[in-house]
């Protein structure tokens, strides 16, 4: 059996999977970041051990995390989550649970489980994306996660979409970040400050003139940010997850945008809501070790 954890913002989720990928039970907990990194590793690896005591037998387990590990130091690194930053988390997890675990980035394990079991799991190359609070991605090629040498593959919430555009978190100007997450799509309204990107939506689809400029301008916007990447990796599938993945208008509107800007008279990549929804992130933190 294996057992996944998600490290997320404001909780973090484990679950335990037999071979088949049946969750067979699932614990969540606040993520304790006002009381600093280790008050999270304890979180951790007390959830770990719960989960073990249910079946009384150890478990193989992988975790999702914001970021990623870097390749150079060890550390983990590009966190929105600040108190991960510069740590060792995966040392410090393993010498608390006296075993080898796996970490990949939260972005990554979404696209590895619904390439594996989820709405992917027909196609050869994946590229899977999360549109939500940040915008992230990662690369499937025949169910095996691809990270890059420098563990930043898929990383496509950090490209320039507008030239000196608003600042990102990361310190760069106009990032797809910045334009395609849902305070990216909210932005504008700043006659309304408390408006969620669900409720722009729905004001655009009532006829609101000043919502529906915006999501057209969210629209273009995704199809050109997305255009690049199938210019680039030309996958068979892009699946889409996160908060925003529930804009049906993604899969109409925003997909003949992004036929606009691709580099081909045709577009054979087809564009999928993800299957697994919240369940999607853990179950790929799991996975990242092979079934039995």
């Amino acid at each position: 059996m294996r057992i996944g954890i998600d490290l997320g913002g404001t909780k973090i989720e484990g679950i335990v999977i037999d071979d088949t990928g049946r969750i067979l039970h699932r614990l969540r907990e606040p993520t304790p970041v006002s009381d600093g990194y280790l008050a999270i590793v304890d979180t951790i690896v007390s959830m770990v051990s719960r989960l073990e005591s249910m079946f009384n037998k150890p478990c193989r387990v992988g975790i999702g995390t914001p970021g990623a590990i870097s390749t150079r130091t060890g550390c983990l690194k590009n966190a929105n989550t600040a108190c991960l930053n510069g740590k060792q988390i995966k040392e410090d997890l393993e010498h608390r649970l006296d075993r080898e675990i796996r970490i990949e980035n939260d972005a990554n394990c979404f696209a590895l489980s619904e390439a594996i079991d989820g709405a992917a799991q027909d196609y050869r190359v994946v590229f899977g994306v999360i549109m939500g609070t940040g915008v992230g991605g990662g690369i499937v090629f025949h169910k095996n996660l691809h990270v890059g040498s420098q563990h930043i593959a898929g990383e496509w919430g950090h490209n320039i979409l507008v030239p000196d555009g608003r600042r990102c978190y990361c310190g760069k100007r106009g990032c797809v970040e910045t334009y395609l997450s849902g305070p990216g799509l909210t932005y504008d309204c700043r006659t309304d400050q408390s408006i969620d990107a669900s409720q722009l939506i729905a004001r655009a689809d009532a006829g609101d003139a000043l919502a529906e400029s915006i999501v057209k301008i969210f629209l273009k916007r995704f199809g050109q940010a997305l255009a690049i990447v199938i210019n680039i990796l030309d996958p068979d599938a892009i699946v889409v997850g996160g908060g925003l993945s529930n804009i049906q208008r993604l899969y109409t509107d925003g997909w003949k945008q992004v036929r606009l800007y691709v580099f081909n008279d045709e577009l054979r990549t087809v564009l999928l809501r993800n299957r697994h929804g919240d369940s999607s992130g853990v179950r790929g933190a799991a996975q990242l070790w092979p079934a039995s």
